[in-house]
């Protein structure tokens, strides 16, 4: 990267990782002698950083940003100068950095988008950083237009709401919460569509398979764009908007590597069609590149490849697309020895490529300093040929040619074009450069080096009166940068004065000198005058106008010219879909219009008197029309409330008289109210819904002429808190299991609930907040549940336990525990677990063996289930049998009758909503029940029969060691139950 500030050069040099992007190593360098010494900066002392962009003030050039970050990417700082590089201070960086855009008027502020596309502003040239917003758009951020936009600290972007859907809106960097962001255009827009440029924004938004183009000119309301009713674009992509006027390339239903060009109205809105068929190219990253180039310096010229047939080839326009025509060849060769291509079946015909890196030219070179003065590569014949690189130049704006090197060279103007620098585009290295002084007529070999390197670019002073110029490369690949200065200054040993120049008219290819309404007339160095032009240079003379003739109009929207109509010559027709009288949509009644006829004037053209083409004889009184394409909606997108909201609906008619219609208005809660006139005065309905529900706001428009209606649902709810996920631990494969997800606040309405099992990426979904499944294969399934109602979504997960065979044994509990039971799923999870412990403890049997499942709702009930061990084939075991036996044995000798102490101990109640065996949880509060010991009685519900007590821990040996399988019929167990009746157990 360099960066050249008046007599001093930036220049950060990055080493790259061989298989990535990542960077290495930088180094910064600077010189303040115009390049002839450099000197290298170390911004921190002792330690590596990694300085990946820097960033120039547009409006004063001494200030200049470094993003960097140390050698791990650890830490991100900025490094700040205000003094051409000469001093820097560390910023040191909260956030992940990656561009900044610097305001184009005031110089400390800047905006800067992270990693994590949040927008943050700074007033103080990147000192103190503040949050703007969250969720924009990269590279949709734009700082208010001088001139266009009212207040300087205004910025446009594109942002998605909640919803997911992208909106463009607008705030002022004191304060662009999501309160006092403002929504200015009226629904959603598709994601990377927003671009403001000068006096026009634009945003599209696609609707199944059809996409509507809108445009707001000088912060207007936004219209839909107006192309030829069947153009179905494809794709747009704005060339232009110089000279209050929009010239765009649009991709129509049938083409595939070509565009049309169109041009609007002052206003945008409106396009007709200039040419046809213009070459694209499909770039990385769904870039597209059109074949199409605004000549700088004269107003009005363009450069176009045309492909038909399969053959492209370059057309020139001076009028601004109203005419096209091919580039004549030059008579003779670089040599001066006639050529062989004459017209009508040979031309000129030039690449129209963008060079990819920025420090060299394209394939065709102009510059605003330089009007007239065109290189470009390429070709003579009847096509373009992709692998002829010629090099031709003219210096009468594209009227006449010559060839001047047989090869394809990067080229660069100094002092406004007065010097002519070309190096040769090749890969081998090189150590000599061509000049010229005389417009390409001669030129002379500068060895501007010893030693041959290769060539990176070329760089010049800003400004267009510069004289000095660096050439930079490298002599090998693993090789440092060479710097080569090349100056000059010494050969031109004084100012130019008027002497030294010559006069020349702006001429088109018919030679005719009235061009866009004038005569233009530029003035040129002699080509004897040896002198600097300097800064007061101008090129202009003199502008003459012109009287109006039919060239300085063009086709009005819904007219073409026919091409097969060679007799009508510029004759316009209209197209079949067209109708001239219709009246326009702002036409209202009272008042009166004109029939098109078919012509306008050409954007910017300033002739004057002679020919009126657009006036039309046909004047017309406005008809009352019906209103037509009512839309209704909220300022700010969200369709998707909370009570007390305040919100605004916006109102907008698309065709029809808006001052005669009256607009009946219903928020579907008892509030109506008609208004008059109401697109009109951009009177604002404001409103706010106190309760939950789904409303339908409507807006009937009616005249005497017809109605029209638009319909808004708005959901009014309050935002989800969370949502838990009730299902059983432990699940039968290909057996039913029941999914709930139970939202908090428990009132939450219109809630779409969004599952996930397993490894399945497509979600089921459900308006119920419930759903059976089945598990076919065993082992851990994961379960995920997205509750979303709009304003805020919500998850949880939980995981099941496949088994072919286990036991499900239900609990219940003594009522004096429903007291204590808040019937929230954090209690019933940690009840669940102490009960799990105790029984393990109880019986001997391995904790990972049982799992307990506390059922929502009262009274307490749980569910414990039985698991085999682990690595046992999956048929029913003597283990769980035991288990079985274990707990019926245990019922029978633990009854009523019978209390038998499972360990002496304290007795505690849970004052808030959870059990533990551990007094270590501070948050859990107890109260102690003095004088009872901690018991468990069980009891068989069927009969309540003594039996003897049992060894337990010899039963339990057996149970682990495990025996023979067997398939006895279970249905013997499926009705034995435990009842607990107290369980308050904690350790004294």
């Amino acid at each position: 990267c360099l960066l050249w500030l008046r007599k001093v050069i930036l220049i950060l040099t990055k080493y790259y990782h061989a298989d990535s992007t990542k960077v290495l190593e930088s180094s910064l360098w600077r010189s303040g002698d115009y390049g002839t010494t450099y000197t290298k900066l170390n911004l921190m002392p002792g330690t590596t950083i990694i300085v990946t962009n820097f960033y120039i003030c547009p409006s004063n050039k001494r200030k200049v940003i470094l993003i960097s970050s140390t050698i791990n990417e650890r830490e991100q700082m900025l490094f700040i100068s205000t003094d051409e590089g000469a001093s820097f201070q560390r910023q040191p960086l909260s956030f992940t950095l990656e561009t900044l855009l610097f305001h184009p008027t005031e110089e400390d502020k800047l905006l800067a988008y992270s990693k994590e596309a949040k927008l943050y502003v700074s007033t103080d040239l990147g000192r103190k950083w503040t949050l703007l917003q969250e969720r924009v758009t990269k590279d949709r951020v734009y700082w208010a237009v001088s001139g266009v936009d009212v207040d300087p600290d205004l910025v446009h972007m594109e942002m998605q709401d909640s919803s997911g859907g992208h909106l463009y809106v607008t705030c002022l960097i004191q304060n662009c919460s999501d309160k006092m962001v403002t929504a200015q255009f009226l629904g959603k827009i598709d994601h990377n569509s927003l671009s403001v440029q000068n006096d026009y924004i634009f945003v599209k938004v696609t609707t199944g398979n059809r996409t509507k183009h809108y445009i707001s000119y000088r912060r207007n309301e936004f219209v839909q764009m107006r192309f030829p009713k069947y153009a179905l674009p494809k794709d747009v992509q704005v060339v232009s908007t110089d000279e209050n006027q929009v010239l765009l390339a649009l991709q129509e239903w049938y083409q595939t590597d070509t565009y049309n060009l169109y041009e609007s109205d002052p206003q945008g809105v409106y396009y007709s069609i200039i040419l046809e068929n213009v070459r694209s190219t499909k770039q990385p990253e769904e870039n597209v590149l059109i074949d199409v180039l605004e000549v700088r310096g004269i107003k009005g010229v363009f450069l176009a490849n045309q492909k038909e047939d399969g053959k492209v080839t370059t057309l020139i326009t001076f009028n601004k697309g109203r005419d096209w025509e091919p580039l004549a060849p030059p008579t003779t060769d670089m040599n001066g020895k006639p050529v062989t291509c004459k017209q009508p079946d040979c031309h000129l015909h030039l690449h129209l490529r963008w060079a990819d890196n920025p420090y060299v030219s394209g394939t065709v070179h102009t510059k605003d300093s330089a009007p007239g003065l065109i290189m470009g590569a390429g070709n003579l014949g009847s096509q373009l040929v992709e692998y002829k690189e010629e090099m031709y130049i003219t210096s009468d704006s594209g009227r006449t040619w010559r060839q001047v090197f047989e090869e394809e060279h990067h080229i660069l103007y100094l002092d406004h074009g007065g010097v002519i620098v070309a190096i040769k585009d090749t890969s081998i290295p090189l150590k000599i450069l061509k000049f010229s002084v005389d417009e390409g007529h001669t030129w002379s070999v500068h060895n501007f080096t010893s030693t041959s390197v290769f060539v990176d670019g070329l760089l010049s002073e800003p400004g267009d009166e510069t004289l000095v110029m660096t050439v930079f490369g490298h002599i090998s690949y693993r090789s440092d940068w060479e710097l080569v200065k090349v100056d000059f200054r010494q050969s031109f040993p004084r100012q130019c004065t008027e002497d030294d120049y010559d006069s020349w008219k702006l001429t088109n290819l018919q030679g005719e000198h009235c061009i866009m309404g004038q005569e233009r007339t530029y003035r040129k160095r002699k080509e004897s005058s040896l002198c600097i032009k300097g800064k007061s240079y101008t090129s202009a003379l003199t502008a003459k106008p012109c009287q109006c003739t039919e060239k300085d109009f063009n086709c009005d929207y819904g007219f073409e010219r026919a091409p097969s109509l060679k007799a009508e010559g510029d004759h316009c027709f209209p197209d079949f879909w067209h109708d001239p009288d219709a009246p326009p949509d702002n036409c209202h009644l009272g008042h009166t219009y004109e029939s098109s006829t078919g012509y306008r004037k050409v954007v910017s053209n300033v002739c004057e008197g002679g020919t009126n083409k657009e006036q039309s004889a046909k004047q017309h009184s406005c008809p009352l029309l019906p209103p037509r394409g009512l839309q209704l909606g909220i300022k700010g997108q969200m369709l998707t409330v909370a009570p007390g909201d305040d919100i605004t609906f916006v109102v907008h008619q698309e065709q029809g008289d808006t001052s005669s219609t009256r607009y009946q208005v219903d928020l579907w809660d008892g509030v109506r109210a008609i208004y008059e006139n109401l697109t009109v005065t951009d009177e604002p309905i404001q409103h706010r819904y106190e309760k939950p529900g789904v409303y339908r706001v409507s807006v009937q428009a009616e005249n005497s002429a017809g109605q029209d209606r638009a319909t808004l649902y708005i959901q009014v709810t309050t935002p989800l808190q969370e949502v838990h996920l009730e299902v059983v631990p432990i699940a039968g494969r290909n057996q039913l299991v029941n999914l709930t997800a139970v939202v908090l606040p428990a009132d939450a309405n219109l809630t779409v609930f969004y599952w996930w099992i397993g490894d399945d990426l497509q979600p089921k979904l459900t308006l119920e907040n419930s759903l059976l499944t089945r598990f076919p294969e065993e082992g851990e399934v994961s379960v995920t549940v997205q509750a979303s109602n709009g304003r805020s979504t919500v998850q949880d997960s939980k995981t099941v336990r496949v088994y072919d065979r286990f036991q499900v044994i239900p609990l219940s509990f003594s009522p004096n525990l429903d007291r204590f039971n808040p019937n929230i799923p954090e209690w019933r999870e940690d009840v669940g677990r102490v009960v799990t412990k105790i029984l393990a403890k109880v019986t001997g049997v391995p904790q990972d063996s049982l799992v307990t499942m506390v059922k929502p709702g009262l009274p307490t009930t749980a569910q414990l289930y039985v698991l085999p061990p682990e690595g046992v084939p999956a048929k029913r075991s003597v283990f769980v049998d035991k288990v079985h036996t274990l707990f019926h044995t245990y019922t029978q000798t633990h009854t009523s009758t019978q209390k038998i102490p499972v360990q002496q101990g304290c007795v505690y109640a849970v004052n808030r909503c959870a059990f533990t065996d551990s007094l270590t949880r501070p948050w859990l509060r107890f109260r102690k029940l003095p004088g009872r010991n901690v018991y468990a009685q069980m009891h068989n519900e069927k009969e309540q029969e003594m039996t003897s007590p049992v060894n337990h821990s010899d039963d339990t040996q057996n149970i682990i060691q495990g025996e023979e399988f067997i398939d006895d019929d279970l249905d013997s167990v499926k009705k034995r139950h435990l009842h607990f009746i107290y369980l308050f157990y904690s350790f004294c």
